[in-house]
């Protein structure tokens, strides 16, 4: 039996109803989990009841605890002979269990057992997991015995209600396309634990038959050779397909010779200065790794693992060499060869080989005496376990011995930082003095800091107590090791700020909330420095200070934005409580890429060490880096749990800044955007995706990208559900925050983000996480404005396109297509209920015809749609220039004049469209008396006509009016367009 036990705090209820009894129920709650139930005490005629009581369930396997479910049913207790009416039941899946410090309180809404269930309000519940030994499980745990229905008293008499629990239900993943006969199980490692669902259908073979774009700039659909065998048109061809080596089936399998060197012991001392200095050199060929060298040791452990492609080897033999370091000459120790037609070869899931101890040759190949060097050496792919911490071949140098440089090459895993919103609100101080002249009355105002985060409230009027009431909103992460310090400061001259007290309030003693409602207020005492306000002993002395009244909460209800919200890659708020289970699997193979260009120069010759960084929600995966390649293999494989398909995984290469010299900062080489609501379930999508950069020279193709993609739904009514839900969390809706507002938050979120990214081993950079976020995208641009103005037309040109057939019609220019118009207007006119279902099944037919054009792989960046193709060397250097500009006075002259020229432009339509407005509420507004005038006894005579005309006849007359024949015609514009002209607007009125 576990440890672990799920605590349950129910807290309160609010608005419950019992049919004819709104008034008078008397609730209590029944807690149901792993075969365990407690109740609550009864609250007699309390339609909003509060409990305060805690339960703890005893957890019996805890690695089945994400697959089971929290249930809490509200009843109405009346007598114990009569039926308990149903109230409402909350469920709380296993995947937001969070550890006791993290949880927070949450009303649930209480859902319906059925659709004629009338059960409505909230119940609050707080949600946690512990293993504390002092908490025992509560004494009054009912838990039934197989085969036997529970207790009448703690169990409802509804047949929902009275199903045994089942054991959980395991769910295993398949291979995207397996074939019929053989469907073996491929487990898929998902981070915290395993899942398991069951294979999808393979999906149909497929062309692309769309518009094709530039053949440079176009997606190309691959057929390559993956763990599961050949991909065409997003399945495995029959006859083709192969064993996969674990869950590595979207990537080409690669064989490697691995080489552990873990330690040596009985080295031979120096003549003179005693131990050595020693290091190791694995030779194979051309090809040499280094250890890192041990100052002193007789005894050595590096523990490092070196990796050599077997395609690239050029030798039978591997060389592990033991030398000495010196500084001018190194000193030879032994050496231990290996026959690598000898060596064995091991596959996952065969656990890993046992190092043995091997005796050092020297030069003349003879044994020695007691020099011992441990290694393993064996074959195996990138499924092994030691390939995420091995140096490989193709990422060796001459000069690798550096651990840092090592560790710049390996492929890695980050995890981003759980972000919060911070809401600050100050409210007021007492007793305000200045220590320099109390007799002074002070102009206090209020310094808010977090890290490096800064704000500062208004300055108040000249009082002892100021009243401010502003709130501020900051962004922190987790863990929370920074603190929320007040200054309150008095602005005694214009350019000087005296302070007048500090508070230091810890993060993590703030409260967490994740629904809007009101959260607590506190008073701080004021101290001179920030190390006093930390002292919590000599506040409790403090009888009389300065006092700051200050409510701050840690906003869980929000999705802290810390990308371009047009790519998010994840929506879900902070608080884990509400979090969602997932609806899918999304995996991503790196392949490979080609026709990359020369990113640097070495050894006279253009070279380029590229890695790629995939994100999607908080996680971020890193490739190994390859050295002195242009067509690199990575053949590396990732995997991310999906809870909303309306997300973006977004894919960047980059040359590695820490070899060749140079300003040392990684260079972007392309980006690919897949947006997973493009992606069929099921299907393995293995495209060619161009590199595609935009320089102040213009748009270059630098290589391109090689992936294999597949996104696996494993549920399909959730995710079709999700269609349906907000796109953001309720908190966005209920207290929506500014378009202003959020950008602040979130370049203050991307701050930390870099901060806390740049401290990992290897660190992800800064310029590399800005450029995979898209950081600049609100800098303003020429080139994108242009592009979205196109975009605009775009989008309305279906209406103009509409508008001019219509003028056609009414032209009579094809008199039969007009007299069909005629009829079909007529028959809408006489039938109005046949309008909307006319309507819609046209859209339905132009949706299935449109089925045959559907796009066959994801859209990437299109070059056309991006006015990248056409634009000019100006607007290019003008869109990179940094901010504030430093370019010269002449050619910030020019461009601010062209802004001017556009501007004036915007501003004429802005004007125009606001005038037209404007004559519209002079109808009405009398402002020209005589037009308003004409236009209400027209608006009389209209509503007499209308009243004693049947309003069929109306429009069918309206219609044939405006479809007139053009000999019915006049060419200068009709009476109610002239009367709407001279109406005045409000431009006289402007300055």
């Amino acid at each position: 039996m576990s440890n672990i036990k799920l605590g349950v705090e129910v807290i309160s209820a609010h608005g419950l109803f019992q049919g004819d009894k709104q008034n008078s129920c008397s609730p209590f709650v029944e807690l149901k989990f792993d075969n365990q139930i407690f109740r609550t005490t009864t609250k007699p005629n309390d339609p909003n009841p509060v409990w305060h009581e805690s339960f703890y369930f005893l957890v019996s396997d805890p690695s089945f605890l994400s697959t089971r479910t929290l249930e809490a049913h509200v009843f109405s207790y009346q007598d114990e002979f009569d039926a308990k009416p149903f109230l409402g039941k909350v469920r709380v899946n296993g995947t937001s269990f969070v550890p006791r410090s993290e949880a927070a309180p949450f009303n649930y809404p209480l859902e319906k057992r059925s659709v004629f269930s009338r059960a409505r309000g909230e119940l609050g519940l707080r949600v946690f997991i512990t293993d504390d030994p002092s908490v025992s499980e509560s004494p009054r745990a009912y838990i039934p015995s197989p085969g036997r229905e529970p207790v009448s008293s703690l169990i409802t008499d509804d047949a929902d209600e009275r199903r045994e629990l089942k054991k959980p239900i395991t769910r295993t993943f398949y291979n995207a396309t397996p074939s019929v006969n053989q469907q073996q199980p491929a487990t898929m490692n998902y981070g915290m634990h395993e899942m398991r669902a069951a294979a999808p259908m393979p999906p149909r073979v497929v062309q692309y038959n769309g518009p094709a774009p530039p053949s440079d700039f176009s997606v190309k659909e691959t057929s390559p050779f993956l763990g599961g065998g050949q991909i065409i048109g997003g399945r495995v061809v029959r006859g083709t397909k192969r064993p996969a080596s674990g869950t590595y089936d979207l990537v080409e399998e690669m064989r490697f010779l691995f080489v552990r060197v873990v330690k040596a012991r009985d080295l031979p001392d120096r003549d003179l200065t005693g131990s050595l200095d020693p290091y190791v050199e694995v030779k194979i060929g051309n090809f040499k790794g280094v250890t890192r060298h041990l100052d002193k040791n007789s005894n050595p452990e590096w523990n490092q693992v070196f990796a050599f492609a077997k395609e690239n080897l050029q030798s039978n033999v591997l060389e592990i060499v033991v030398k000495d370091k010196d500084l001018v000459l190194d000193d030879y120790v032994g050496t231990v060869r290996f026959d690598l037609h000898e060596v064995q070869s091991r596959v996952p899931p065969d656990s890993p080989l046992a190092p043995e101890w091997y005796r050092l040759e020297n030069k003349r190949q003879e044994k020695k005496k007691r020099s011992e060097i441990m290694l393993a050496v064996w074959e195996g792919t990138q499924a092994d376990e030691a390939f995420g911490d091995a140096v490989f071949s193709d990422s060796l140098t001459s000069s690798d011995s550096s651990d840092i440089i090592s560790a710049n090459l390996r492929s890695k895993v980050y995890h981003s930082p759980r972000l919060w919103y911070l809401r600050v609100r100050i409210i007021e101080a007492q007793d305000v003095i200045i220590v320099s002249d109390k007799s002074r009355i002070p102009e206090a105002f209020v310094r808010i800091q977090i890290g490096n985060q800064m704000l500062k409230t208004r300055v108040s009027q000249r009082t002892f107590h100021p009243t401010w009431d502003q709130e501020f909103m900051f962004v922190v992460a987790e863990p929370f090791e920074e603190n929320l310090v007040l200054s309150v400061e008095d602005h005694s001259e214009p350019n000087r700020d005296e302070p007048v007290g500090k508070a230091v309030i810890p993060l993590a003693a703030i409260e967490k909330r994740t629904d809007d409602k009101k959260f607590r207020s506190r008073w701080f005492h004021l101290e001179d420095s920030i190390s006093d306000a930390m002292d919590e002993d000599k506040a409790k002395k403090v009888k009389f200070a300065t006092r700051i009244h200050v409510a701050a909460a840690l906003e869980g209800g929000y999705h802290v934005f810390d990308e371009s919200t047009y790519y998010s890659s994840d929506l879900r708020p902070t608080a884990k409580p509400l979090w969602k289970p997932p609806i899918g699997v999304l995996e991503l193979g790196i392949l490979n890429a080609n026709g990359l260009h020369p990113m640097k120069s070495r050894d006279g010759k253009g070279v380029s060490d590229t890695y790629v960084v995939a994100k999607y929600g908080h996680k971020w995966v890193r490739s190994r880096t390859i050295i002195n390649s242009l067509s690199p293999k990575y053949n590396e494989q990732y995997t991310w749990e999906v809870f909303d398909p309306a997300t973006v995984l977004t894919i960047c290469v980059f040359d590695n800044g820490h070899f060749g010299g140079g300003n040392n900062r990684d260079q972007t080489i392309g980006k690919v955007r897949i947006r997973l609501s493009t992606l069929q379930s099921g299907r393995v999508y293995t495209n060619a995706y161009p590199l595609l950069v935009l320089q102040p020279s213009g748009l270059k193709k630098r290589g391109e990208l090689h992936l294999a993609v597949r996104f696996t739904c494993t549920s399909v009514s959730n995710m079709l559900m999700k269609y349906t839900k907000p796109l953001l969390p309720k908190m966005h809706y209920t207290q929506p925050l500014s378009v202003n507002l959020q950008e602040v938050l979130r370049v203050q979120a991307l701050n930390i983000m870099v901060t806390r990214l740049g401290r990992s081993e290897p660190p992800l950079r800064r310029e590399v996480v800005e450029y995979m976020t898209d950081a600049k995208t609100h800098l303003f641009s020429m080139r994108r404005s242009k592009a979205n103005f196109y975009r605009f037309t775009a989008v309305f040109s279906g209406v103009m396109s509409v508008w001019k057939w219509m003028g056609e019609v009414c032209s009579w220019r094809t008199p039969v297509t007009t007299a069909l118009v005629h009829v079909l207007y007529t028959m809408l006119v006489r039938f109005p209920e046949m309008i909307l279902p006319t309507v819609f099944l046209y859209m339905a037919v132009i949706g299935l015809w449109n089925y045959r054009f559907r796009p066959r792989f994801p859209p990437h960046m299109d070059t056309k749609l991006s006015y990248a193709e056409s634009v000019n060397a100006d607007e290019l250097d003008e869109e990179f220039d940094i901010f504030p500009t430093m370019k010269a006075p002449d050619i910030v002259k020019m461009r601010y004049d062209r802004l001017r020229i556009v501007a004036g432009k915007i501003q004429s339509v802005v004007g125009d469209i606001a005038a037209q407005g404007e004559r519209l509420q002079a109808l009405l507004s009398w402002r020209d008396p005589r037009a308003t005038a004409i236009f209400v006894t027209f608006c009389l005579i209209i509503a007499m006509v209308l009243y004693i005309t049947p309003f069929k006849l109306f429009a069918l007359l309206s219609g044939y009016y405006f479809m007139r024949h053009p000999r019915l015609r006049h060419r200068i514009p009709s009476a109610p367009l002239n009367f709407f002209r001279r109406l005045p607007a409000m431009t006289d009125s402007m300055l």
